[in-house]
């Protein structure tokens, strides 16, 4: 398991050298992304910490017997971590505000939502009060009927009186021509016998009963009563079935603004779309781009390479062969007047600085080799790594390299000098074995000069590091391009799609809506064909009711004639009884 650990040292004396190192165990990994704090002060000794200060954070890998398996420095994987921390962070930000901006549209959505609910409610109970209200227009409509029925009962009744009245008018005129002839061969006489008096006056009695206006007149009021009544629910009804009217009209109006506001969100949404595209095939340009450039920096890396091989080559060569030198920088005048045992100290001296100088290159040829072995161990990593361990795997190539580049930088100069240190002390050595009288196995006129090749070597491999590094530099700038345009296509995507859904849901619920309106303009219009003959039944009705009361007026004339000749009629016989 991996922890993050503080190295601590205790005090190794009196003499002050270095104290036994431990671990302090400060926080496990619990997950890629997940630690945890330790709690108490448990600590792990170990002796690979030792090569740490005190203080220095690492992070150490240990087994289920707390034993020490890895150890590394903490500073450049805590560095990734608070970057990936950074990023997530970031990430989250950015999804809390869009989750907010989600949640304010919602909350809009919900709202709209409730009120067109509240709408098709009211319109729901207007139309059940609607289908409440027609019931009882068909009831009335019943009732009407009933009493037109009761009307032309009457009507019929009211006939037949009139044809009773009509013949009992026509016995009264015929009695009433007998009664003038009786009288015309009476004149002798002025009165008249009891048997005809009673006669008359029979008669007389049932043309005053046999009047029927006035129940007539009272079922004619009473159905003009009802008829007023219904006309007015009939009037409320009408108004009703305008106010629907009007908010249809107005439903239907709002209906085409919203059709209107869909249209011109697809059309603004099909144009985010195209740049969509084309922000899409830009990022796919920038992608190809880059992966040409790494494979030129692959290529010129691994030509820095053989540089390298080559550079080393050359001093190899010269460190192996008498007759390969690099540089030849010996006052050949002044070593021939100095005296032989001062040149020969000199010699001496030269020897020892060259063996401390050829210790200290080969240590560091031995570190650059380490360096170069770590570099590979971590390339084989970061193949069989996962995405999170090859973000840190990367990070940390990419500090080993740089650190690899700068031991070569350093060590090119080294091995330059020590290459020119030992063809001085080589000069040194001809001169003073040639005044010892010593005679030199090898000649120095037939040394060949590598530094014009080294020069021209150096001068190629500096202009490809030039080269590499302005590459990188631009490689490291479209990568953080074509990361910023990712996130700002991905960004636009899931935009997209959520206009897309929300425009989806506007059409589904202009539909509805559409939907429900036709059903409602279907219901009105049904409403209109029932209320229509109601409305013309009841008119025909009023015309008839005031064509009776017309007859009913002229009957009445009548029957007042009636009266006044009845009336006339017992005068004249009680005229004739009464002598």
């Amino acid at each position: 398991m991996l922890y993050l650990a503080e190295v601590q040292k205790k005090s190794g004396g009196l003499l002050g050298g270095g104290g036994k190192a431990e671990l302090r165990l400060l926080a496990c990994q619990r997950s890629e992304q997940n630690w945890s704090s330790v709690s108490g002060d448990e600590v792990i000794p170990s002796d690979e910490a030792n090569s740490y200060g005190s203080g220095a954070l690492v992070l150490v890998d240990l087994s289920a017997n707390r034993q020490v398996q890895r150890l590394q420095e903490a500073g450049r994987p805590l560095v990734s971590i608070l970057q990936n921390f950074s990023r997530l962070q970031e990430k989250f930000k950015t999804q809390e505000e869009e989750i907010e901006q989600w949640k304010q549209s919602l909350t809009y959505q919900s709202q709209e939502l409730n009120r067109r609910e509240m709408e098709m409610e009211a319109r729901r109970e207007q139309l059940q009060q609607m289908e409440e209200d027609f019931e009882q227009m068909e009831q009335q409509r019943q009732e009407i009927t009933a009493s037109q029925e009761e009307i032309n009962r009457q009507k019929e009744a009211y006939d037949r009186t009139r044809q009773e009245l009509e013949g009992a008018w026509d016995h009264l005129r015929g009695e009433t021509r007998r009664m003038e002839e009786q009288q015309a061969t009476m004149q002798q006489s002025a009165v008249l016998d009891d048997d005809k008096a009673r006669t008359l006056h029979e008669v007389l009695n049932r043309l005053t009963g046999a009047s029927p206006v006035e129940p007539v007149r009272e079922s004619l009021n009473a159905s003009f009563e009802i008829l007023s009544q219904h006309q007015e629910r009939l009037n409320q009804y009408w108004q009703t079935l305008e106010q629907q009217r009007s908010q249809i009209g107005q439903s239907t109006h709002e209906i085409e603004q919203q059709a209107q506001n869909i249209r011109d969100r697809w059309q603004e949404w099909h144009q985010a779309q195209t740049a969509l595209e084309q922000a899409k095939a830009e990022l796919k340009a920038q992608q190809t781009a880059l992966i040409g450039k790494q494979d030129y920096a692959r290529l010129l890396s691994s030509q820095l390479q053989s540089h390298d091989e080559l550079h080393q080559q050359v001093y190899r060569l010269a460190a192996t062969s008498d007759r390969v030198k690099i540089g030849f920088y010996v006052d050949v005048e002044a070593l021939e007047k100095m005296p032989v045992d001062d040149l020969q100290k000199v010699v001496q001296d030269l020897e020892n600085e060259l063996l401390k100088l050829e210790s200290f290159v080969e240590s560091q040829e031995e570190e650059l080799r380490s360096k170069q072995q770590e570099i590979d161990g971590i390339k084989a990593k970061i193949d069989a790594a996962n995405e999170y361990d090859r973000l840190n795997l990367e990070n940390e190539l990419s500090d080993e390299q740089d650190g690899y580049q700068m031991l070569y930088e350093t060590l090119v100069g080294q091995r330059r000098s020590l290459q020119e240190r030992k063809a001085f002390l080589n000069q040194h050595q001809s001169i003073l074995r040639r005044r010892q009288g010593i005679a030199d196995p090898e000649s120095s006129a037939n040394v060949v000069d590598l530094e014009p090749i080294l020069t021209q070597i150096d001068a190629q491999r500096q202009q490809q590091a030039d080269e590499l590094q302005a590459l990188e530099t631009q490689i490291t700038q479209i990568q953080a391009a074509i990361q910023q345009t990712e996130n700002i296509v991905n960004n636009q995507v899931t935009d997209q799609e959520a206009k897309r859904t929300e425009l989806k849901r506007l059409e589904d619920e202009l539909l509805n809506r559409r939907k429900a309106d036709s059903e409602v303009v279907g219901k009105v219009a049904t409403y209109q064909e029932m209320l229509q003959p109601v409305q013309d039944t009841t008119d025909g009705m009023r015309q008839k009711l005031e064509a009776i009361a017309g007859s009913m007026a002229q009957g009445q004339e009548a029957a007042d004639s009636q009266q006044q000749a009845i009336t006339e009629i017992r005068q004249v016989i009680s005229s004739l009884t009464n002598p």
